[in-house]
């Protein structure tokens, strides 16, 4: 937890507060970490944390945003940002897909 607080405030987002919340309890298999934040505006933020050696392609892009709609469902609200650090190459389609969907897309891969 404390590696993704230091990097979000590399990225000058900061949180209120931040809980994670495991696929399992919204019945996804996905290998993703789900961090629920409380903005400083009291806002839902959502930050998910994708790491993997294959490439993300525009799929699994909606099945992540379907993810984001499940996470919305569980905590009854709405979510007004959302962010996805991708530790993995990245398909140019699938990061447009993402940005058009009002993502905030921060690609890591070495």
């Amino acid at each position: 937890m404390k590696t993704i607080v230091d990097y979000l405030q590399t990225k000058h987002v900061i949180f209120k507060s931040l809980k994670e919340i495991l696929p399992k309890e919204l019945g996804s298999r996905k290998k993703v970490k789900l961090y629920l934040g409380v903005d400083l505006k009291g806002y839902y933020a959502l930050v998910m944390e994708l790491e993997k050696k294959s490439r993300v392609l525009r799929k699994e892009v909606s099945e992540l945003i379907l993810l984001h709609e499940k996470v919305e469902k569980y905590i009854d609200s709405s979510i007004k940002k959302r962010y996805i650090i991708v530790k993995a190459p990245l398909c140019s389609k699938a990061k447009l897909m993402l940005e058009e969907h009002r993502w905030k897309v921060w690609h890591e891969h070495e």
